[in-house]
C-alpha cells in the first residue's frame, strides 16, 4: 500500500434521530442518521404487524364476513 494516500480511518460516535448512539468505524469524524436498528420496523417487527392489521380490515370491509 501507499503510504499517506488513504484517509485516517477512526472509532466515531453514531447517533441516531431516535436518540440511541453506538461507536463503530469510519472516516468521517461523526455521523447522524434517521433510522436505526432500535427503531427501524425490520427489525422491531412493529410495521409488519400494523400493516397486517391493516389488510385483514381492508378485506372485511370489501368483502364482509360471510356467514
Amino acid at each position: 500500500m501507499k503510504e499517506k494516500i488513504h484517509p485516517k480511518y477512526d472509532e466515531i460516535k453514531v447517533s441516531c434521530a431516535c436518540g440511541n448512539s453506538f461507536l463503530t468505524g469510519s472516516v468521517k469524524k461523526e455521523l447522524k442518521v434517521d433510522v436505526c436498528s432500535k427503531c427501524h420496523p425490520f427489525y422491531t417487527g412493529q410495521q409488519r404487524q400494523a400493516a397486517a392489521k391493516g389488510r385483514v380490515e381492508t378485506f372485511n370491509k370489501r368483502y364482509g364476513t360471510q356467514s
